[in-house]
């Protein structure tokens, strides 16, 4: 059977993640393609939009995963320029993209966030492009930059390496179809493939939670068709498919690889970075969230987090003399959590330098403290760019209850959905529009008026409901308890029918 599925491999679209030094533009690339070559023009209208998106390039032969005849080959982008879940991937030792997209700017040329994002797509062995950009500005100098990558040893194709490059203007749309068609040359080169047949398998892109929706999450499938009807199960977190929306917030029954999708109704909050599972059968994906095991696998810190099996966040301390250094580092080993624990990564004696700053890295929610020093102008600026706090103390108690707090902003929190209430619903009368009049029997817990609950039909649910009005024997009433008798108004998309039952519930956070 497995060799069957294997010979049913298929060319699948690539999946492809922007890097680059700030202000390169890396966003208005991502944004200039969204506008310009979403599926018949409709990235003006996405109203719930998700961290990923299709768009489809009349270039090339049609693929088999191709919108139709003659009408171009689709490539995923992960919309955020160093998202999150680029970075979360590796920590997990697994790749979200197929290829990578480096931008360096024509005008500044090579920075120092430039090779840093360079050494990060070696390390995750990803294919990638040079996009040359802001070709269109005045200070723009192709060959001075082209040198200077290779002075990088990043040697592009023409100029003494293989490494494919694009001239483009990202703002003006110069030269970004010929990117586009590079990506696709690449993804033929590489033959990306999947298997359609198997239940779908991929990565967490995105996760939060709603307060009127619940716990949901962006997936990216990787191999295999989600549909319908499927468990999802991403470490010890499970999701019935009942809710499936593409990148528009579109309903949709079934999906398959490359494509990013969104699910509602996770009983806890996936990671984002983490693998997820879809299976035919409930039990199964049940028995699979059994054998879970969380890791926090950082990059840098990997080997330290295995053994401990805690988030560490890292710590760079400078201060004005060693002793306070060893003062403070026996205080931060003080400050305890069950989930996560403070690592000082790099000291020092002196102010807080650019050079300080510049060796966090994208991604590890590193802080920097400075004890009786101050910090370089360029330090600053630097560290408010890459979004890195930066916090001063000259009392040591003061800097622990700093911390103290920042360790439980920042320590994994588990999300968890606990029913609170259930209803059998034994009649239903009227429906207009999207209310509808029921009445029912409270068989556990209590039910409350304004409340959102799940429908549950055959122990899945299909659908959520808002209660708006409230009635125990023909009185209205503002919640119903076990064995009371009431009639309700639901507002819902879904229509109940009798033999369903509502579920009240409650999202507690640990």
């Amino acid at each position: 059977m497995e060799k069957n599925k294997e010979q049913n491999k298929i060319e699948r679209p690539p999946v492809v993640v922007v890097m680059g030094h700030i202000d390169h533009g890396k966003s208005t690339l991502l944004d200039y393609i969204r506008k310009t070559n979403v599926v018949e023009g409709e990235a003006g209208s996405i109203t719930q939009h998700i961290s990923a998106y299709e768009v489809v390039h009349p270039e090339g032969k049609q693929a088999s995963y191709g919108a139709g005849k003659n009408e171009g080959k689709k490539i995923t982008f992960l919309d955020t320029p160093g998202h999150e879940a680029f970075s979360k991937m590796r920590e997990r030792g697994a790749n979200v993209a197929d290829i990578a997209i480096l931008v360096v700017s024509a005008e500044d040329g090579v920075k120092p966030q430039t090779l840093e994002a360079y050494k990060t797509i070696l390390a995750s062995k990803t294919p990638f492009i040079v996009a040359i950009n802001k070709i269109d500005k005045p200070g723009a100098n192709i060959e001075n930059t082209k040198a200077q990558l290779a002075e990088n040893e990043i040697y592009l194709e023409n100029y003494g390496g293989k490494v494919p490059y694009a001239e483009i203007s990202a703002k003006a749309g110069t030269g970004v179809d010929d990117l586009l068609s590079l990506i696709l040359i690449l993804a033929e080169m590489e033959t990306f493939t999947g298997v359609a047949e198997v239940p779908a398998s991929g990565m967490v892109i995105e996760s939060h939670l709603d307060s009127k929706r619940g716990i949901q999450a962006t997936l990216l499938i990787k191999n295999g068709t989600l549909k319908k009807g499927m468990t999802v199960a991403v470490d010890c977190a499970l999701c019935s498919t009942r809710i499936i929306e593409n990148f528009r917030g579109e309903m949709i029954n079934e999906a398959t690889f490359s494509s990013p999708i969104r699910l509602v109704g996770f009983d806890k909050t996936p990671m984002i970075g983490a693998p997820f599972q879809a299976f035919d059968n409930k039990k199964k994906a049940e028995e699979y969230v059994k054998n879970c095991q969380i890791k926090y696998n950082s990059t840098a810190l990997s080997k330290k987090e295995e053994e401990s099996g805690k988030k560490i966040i890292p710590i760079i301390l400078k201060a004005d003399v060693w002793g306070s250094i060893e003062a403070i580092e026996k205080e931060i080993g003080k400050i305890k959590s069950e989930s996560a624990e403070f690592k000082v990564v790099q000291k020092g004696v002196g102010p807080i330098s650019e050079s300080d700053i510049k060796n966090v890295s994208d991604g590890d929610n590193a802080l920097v403290i400075g004890f009786n020093v101050k910090a370089d102008g360029s330090a600053l600026e630097l560290a408010e760019k890459k979004a890195i706090p930066i916090a001063f103390f000259d009392i040591i108690y003061k800097m622990a209850e700093w911390l103290t707090e920042e360790m439980e902003k920042r320590r994994p929190k588990i999300e968890t959905v606990e029913t609170t209430g259930r209803a059998k619903i034994i009649k239903t009368f009227s429906r207009t529009k999207e209310r509808q009049i029921v009445g029912g029997k409270v068989i556990e817990g209590s039910i409350a008026l304004q409340g959102i609950v799940k429908i549950v039909r055959r122990d899945f649910e299909i659908g959520r409901a808002k209660i708006v009005n409230l009635e125990k024997g023909k009185v209205k009433t503002s919640s119903v308890i076990e064995g009371d008798e009431f009639g309700m108004m639901i507002e819902s998309k879904i229509e109940v029918a009798p033999g369903d039952v509502l579920e009240s519930f409650a999202i507690t956070q640990k």
